[in-house]
């Protein structure tokens, strides 16, 4: 076992993962967030994926992913 600290990497994810997969981070309120549904639903119809839900403070972040296609 290691003691020396866990270091994040620079980025969040594998750079290949660039050329595979899109992202996007939502920032609101939980209030506005909770208002949203349909507004979810049409990105679930779209091919995106909610990854995750964090809720900071005040402020819900919500990370949606998708894979590329190619066009």
């Amino acid at each position: 076992m290691s003691t020396t600290p866990h270091k994040p990497p620079s980025t969040p994810y594998p750079p290949h993962w660039e050329n595979v997969a899109d992202l996007r981070v939502f920032r609101t309120t939980a209030a506005e967030w909770e208002k949203l549904i349909s507004w979810r639903n049409d990105m679930r119809k779209r091919g995106w994926k909610l990854l995750k839900v964090i809720s900071e403070e005040t402020e819900v972040v919500a990370i949606f992913g998708r894979t590329k296609t190619k066009e």
